[in-house]
């Protein structure tokens, strides 16, 4: 479950939950045994292209029965049960608009199928949220594919769920409406709702979510925080940039005190490869100080969302 959530005292936490989760095609294995847990905050849900990202999102949303295992949102089973939508928000990656509807008309659609009580004033909350009052009275048909994005966002909120289930949300999208996206992203998650979102873009990922799911060939290979699944892997060595007052008697000193396996110096410092993150990182100060030499900067080069995933997909 994310971290750093925001939920006060009292509050009820949404919790969607995957317990030994399968889907097969005839021979054809999909999703194979999955068990995570989608708590407040924001998840990222990654793994490359036919992993199992699109078929876990639509088990998830009741679109897809599980071959085997159960789907549940705060304990209650997801497939063939319609009242879980009253806590359920959904922007599936495909299109799911009436091309023939105004934005405000679909949104108001949403809003009475919802049986809201005042449709009107939650489907303009909701266009609002996603700024798209400025075409709301445009045919979909006739929106871009980044403006069809923010009008499927608004569908999913139009009943102010607790739980939003995002797949590829940002398809399409300008920078200035991916940053807008984000900003309300950020927002709901602060305000304590449970948002799992995929997508291809690391950077997204890296930039939005605390807590990340990896699907890799339709099994689960990761959960955490990315840096921390990062320093779990003890058979890949890490690769730091150092900075010091005097790099070549820092690097001599790292090579005579034996806790780096290499030390490369180049011309924006030294290139250092450790077995073990958390003994380097408290050996250095140490050895740097036994040296005579002042370290300026002790950077992690292979810690980003990047290199972890190119790590687990490799595996």
């Amino acid at each position: 479950m994310p971290e750093g959530a925001a939920e006060e005292s009292g509050d009820t936490v949404t919790e969607l939950r995957l317990d030994k989760v399968s889907r097969w095609y005839g021979n054809v294995v999909a999703v194979n045994g999955v068990s995570m847990s989608i708590g407040p905050g924001v998840t990222g849900l990654l793994g490359p292209n036919g992993a199992g990202k699109s078929t876990l999102i639509h088990m998830m949303g009741g679109f897809l029965a599980p071959s085997s295992g159960t789907v549940t949102l705060d304990g209650v089973p997801v497939w063939r049960n319609p009242g879980v939508y009253r806590s359920l928000g959904l922007v599936p990656e495909r299109e799911s608009a009436y091309d023939f509807l105004t934005g405000e008309q679909f949104i108001l659609a949403m809003a009475k199928l919802h049986k809201l009580p005042e449709p009107g004033a939650a489907a303009k909350r909701a266009i609002g949220l996603v700024e798209m009052d400025y075409a709301a009275d445009r045919p979909i048909g006739n929106y871009s594919k980044g403006m069809k994005q923010r009008i499927k966002m608004a569908s999913a909120l139009v009943h102010d769920p607790p739980a939003l289930l995002l797949d590829e949300p940002f398809n399409g999208m300008d920078p200035r409406q991916r940053l807008q996206l984000m900003d309300l992203i950020r927002r709901m998650a602060a305000e304590g709702r449970t948002i799992l979102f995929s997508s291809h873009i690391l950077e997204e990922v890296e930039r939005l979510a605390g807590h990340i799911e990896v699907i890799v060939a339709g099994r689960h290979a990761a959960s955490g925080d990315f840096r921390r699944i990062r320093r779990l892997m003890t058979d890949r060595p890490h690769l730091f940039l150092v900075r010091s007052g005097d790099d070549r008697r820092l690097a001599a000193a790292i090579i005579a005190d034996g806790s780096a396996r290499s030390v490369q110096l180049t011309d924006k410092g030294l290139r250092v490869e450790a077995v073990d993150f958390q003994r380097f990182t408290w050996l250095l100060p140490r050895v740097a100080r036994d040296a005579g030499v002042r370290l300026w900067e002790v950077s992690p080069s292979d810690e980003s969302l990047e290199s972890v995933f190119s790590y687990l997909v490799a595996r």
